[in-house]
């Protein structure tokens, strides 16, 4: 009786008590996106730690700190990469090298985010009822052939940036019926692969509370299911980072969800490696932030620790975006281009010498 005693009141414990990263220790989840990979790799891309020695960059960002990849799925992309094959391939890897995976759906053939969401070739004729399975048959078949060879997804993003909704125009901003319905059929399929898989909702302009708060307000009025709050932080887009932790703060408490930075970056230089003139050339994008290495990974840091203080320990972590997206001939941003550049370099977490950066430990929590 005393043991049984004593073990119901250390659940008790661990069920009352704070997380153990509310109170300084490391996020649960300090990520980096690689959808670029498998193409860059096949390109020719090297990856090397931060001595020099080359390696697989899934075991280099392991040995940083960090616990988890994001990779991106698109329908039938023009170039056949993000797809269920090349997926599954990246996700072998990353659970042989100890790392956990985060599924991020598109719905889409190519890149959805707050300015496009347009529907896969394949599914334009179809009728709202025939989309809606689509979602669900779509998201079904990659999380259930990743669980089925031992690599199950972690958590699911049921769309990206979805500011404006998904699949347009039946699922877009000023249709929750049809919004919700279609983000449901993806939430519905998460959890019939797997109830432990957490579905995240993922928006854009995470210091914008007015869109967080009409946002979610709508989703929770509509009856959409999901268990995390994904955002997008971009610290030269996205407002100062004193609204950004507002924000988090807010929508943690009104929603009583835990939350992730999904995607954040930052350059460490304004330099340019393939001729494809970079997103971001500032010498200073953020104020007191320079673009060297130096200030990456401070950058990094503070975001991290913005996460941290999120009260009750709900910030869970945050994902560098296209960590590994370096200047690789025939690897630009438009799949249907080859000869398209990549406009992301000077922000990946592996600098032109091909070495790991300071931001990745400091982003492992190193």
């Amino acid at each position: 009786m005393k043991r049984a005693i004593a073990a119901f009141l250390c659940v008790a414990a661990l069920l009352t008590a704070p997380p153990a990263h509310a109170e300084g220790g490391p996020l649960p989840i300090r990520g980096a996106d690689v959808s670029s990979l498998a193409k860059s790799e096949a390109l020719g891309g090297v990856y090397r730690d931060a001595e020099g020695r080359r390696g697989d960059p899934l075991r280099i960002l392991r040995a940083a700190g960090l616990t988890h990849i994001r990779l991106k799925v698109w329908v039938e992309p023009a170039d056949g990469y993000n797809t269920r094959p090349h997926v599954l391939a990246v996700a072998r890897r990353a659970r042989a090298a100890g790392l956990k995976l985060l599924v991020d759906f598109h719905y889409s053939d190519s890149w959805a985010d707050p300015s496009k969401q347009n529907k896969p070739a394949a599914w334009a004729a179809l009728s709202f009822e025939e989309l809606r399975q689509a979602v669900h048959d779509h998201t079904f078949d990659v999380l259930d052939a990743l669980k089925r060879q031992g690599t199950p997804a972690d958590l699911v993003q049921v769309g990206n940036e979805l500011n404006g909704g998904l699949l347009w125009p039946e699922g877009r901003w000023d249709d929750w019926q049809g919004m919700a319905a279609l983000l449901n059929a993806g939430s519905d399929a998460v959890k019939e692969v797997s109830r432990a898989t957490k579905v995240v909702l993922h928006l854009a302009d995470g210091a914008d509370n007015g869109l967080y708060r009409w946002w979610f307000d709508n989703a929770v009025a509509h009856g959409v299911r999901f268990d995390v709050i994904g955002l997008s932080y971009y610290p030269f887009w996205h407002g100062t980072l004193e609204a950004f932790q507002t924000n988090m703060n807010d929508v943690a408490a009104r929603y009583g969800k835990p939350l992730l930075v999904a995607e954040t970056a930052y350059p460490f230089t304004t330099a340019d490696e393939d001729g494809w003139e970079n997103i971001i050339t500032s010498a200073e994008p953020y104020p007191g932030y320079p673009a060297t290495p130096e200030g990456q990974a401070a950058m990094l840091r503070k975001v991290s620790d913005l996460v941290r203080a999120v009260p009750g320990g709900r910030g869970l972590g945050v994902f560098s975006w296209e960590a590994t997206w370096t200047a690789v001939r025939g690897n630009g941003w438009d799949p249907a281009d080859p000869a398209s550049g990549n406009a992301w370099e000077n922000q990946a977490l592996f600098g032109f010498d091909d070495r790991a950066l300071p931001a990745m430990r400091a982003l492992g929590g190193r």
